[in-house]
């Protein structure tokens, strides 16, 4: 089984989030990031009907509901690292990154715009 994801000190997430929003695209920050935010979900939407997918990152499961342990997740969400940050911190609304493209979701509880963003 995977080691739980959890959130950075304050410190470095801030730290992380300056380099990535100047332009700075470290891959290991975009990694700590992604995980971060992934992290405070979980935290924000503890559950297991959602799979959320940043591939080749890391995949979580959250929100409440039926529970998925085998197989196909009622639920699934996946888009790519840098649109996770996006979302994450409010710089890409929801709805958007859906009409675009850039976020794929199908099934029950896969809307997770009540989540988001994820920080200030």
């Amino acid at each position: 089984m995977p080691a739980r994801l959890r959130p950075l000190p304050d410190a470095e997430f801030a730290a992380v989030r300056a380099r990535l929003e100047r332009g700075e695209v470290a891959h290991n920050d975009l990694r700590s990031a992604t995980k971060h935010l992934l992290a405070l979900l979980v935290e924000r939407a503890p559950g297991s009907s959602v799979e959320v997918r940043v591939p080749p990152v890391a995949a979580v499961q959250c929100v409440a509901g039926a529970r998925h342990s085998r197989g196909k997740p009622p639920a699934v969400v996946e888009m790519d690292p840098s649109t996770w940050f996006d979302l994450g911190i409010g710089r890409l609304d929801w709805s958007t990154a859906v009409a675009n493209g850039r976020v794929r979701a199908s099934g029950e509880r896969s809307d997770l715009s009540a989540q988001l963003p994820l920080v200030d």
